[in-house]
């Protein structure tokens, strides 16, 4: 499952997301919203007006939420192990 990490510059909230993904082993993609106008807009069509949105698969929730984070990376491992 993918996951991009919809993002702004000098986000404290965007930094801890990415990094929490990070120790988890989940690979993401970054997008930063600030240059990129329709990334935006699909972020607001979402209904969020802060930053991070994270969208992973057809989840996607805003800002830090350590309970997602967490639940993705045991997602991240299951599928290792599967393979």
């Amino acid at each position: 499952m993918s996951v991009i990490v919809y993002s702004l510059p000098n986000c404290v909230q965007c930094e801890n997301t990415k990094r929490m993904l990070d120790r988890g082993g989940v690979p993401y993609d970054v997008v930063d919203m600030s240059k990129d106008e329709e990334a935006f807009n699909m972020v607001k069509e979402l209904g969020y007006q802060s930053a991070p949105v994270v969208v992973a698969g057809e989840d996607h929730w805003g800002g830090f939420k350590i309970d997602k984070i967490t639940a993705r990376s045991e997602e991240h491992t299951s599928e290792l192990q599967s393979h």
